[in-house]
């Protein structure tokens, strides 16, 4: 399914993302290139989403460094953040290199001028021509597993977003097994659903 096709429902987890390839600013060599689900996949790569209403804005740029602190933990986890706004590449380097909460930054920052990406995770908002603060997990084989939406004023935490990616990769690994509520890491305990666990989740977490 190629993304030009899909205009109509957005994307759900579970389902298989489109291709899609995305001009960047990148940040570790200043110059410009492209971003694309199919090289991401051939790489074995898990690819995270970071929509974000603008540059130049305010929660955005806290949200970047809380990336940028993060980022050798994200890559160690076979994973490539990808922030993408509706700002044009040019806008992001200008950003990048004016704002020092950005100093850091050195995962490619996407432009989605057209806003096809965002109306594809339905994080567009029409009336403002800007992205909700999006964050979606995409397994190597490109299926979106996980899905986040934020209203503009509201930033996340990443610390939160890399326990889900830790978990669904050790799910991929482990599939007949749940991640509960705390676990934060491989060696916490998890669940394995079956008839003799009806009941005593509290018993199993112990």
């Amino acid at each position: 399914m190629e993304l030009e096709s899909c205009c109509c429902e957005p994307l759900k987890v579970g389902q298989e993302v489109p291709e899609f390839e995305l001009d960047t600013f990148d940040p570790t060599e200043g110059y410009f290139g492209k971003i694309s689900l199919a090289e991401q996949k051939k790489a074995g790569k898990w690819t995270i989403l970071f929509f974000y209403p603008a540059d130049f804005t305010f929660v955005c740029a806290t949200e970047f460094e809380a990336l940028a602190e993060k980022h050798e933990a994200f890559t160690a986890a076979d994973a490539e953040i990808v922030t993408v706004s509706t700002d044009t590449q040019f806008a992001h380097l200008a950003w990048q290199r004016e704002e020092k909460s950005l100093e850091k930054v050195q995962y490619p920052m996407a432009a989605d001028p057209t806003g096809n990406l965002a109306r594809l995770f339905g994080v567009y908002e029409a009336s403002s021509g800007l992205a909700l603060r999006g964050a979606f997990i995409i397994n190597p084989e490109g299926v979106l597993l996980n899905a986040e939406i934020n209203f503009f004023n509201l930033g996340r935490n990443v610390d939160e977003l890399l326990r889900k990616l830790k978990a669904n990769k050790y799910l991929a690994e482990h599939g007949e097994e749940a991640c509960p509520a705390k676990w934060t890491r491989e060696g916490d305990k998890t669940l394995t659903p079956s008839e003799k666990l009806v009941g005593k989740v509290a018993e199993a977490m112990k």
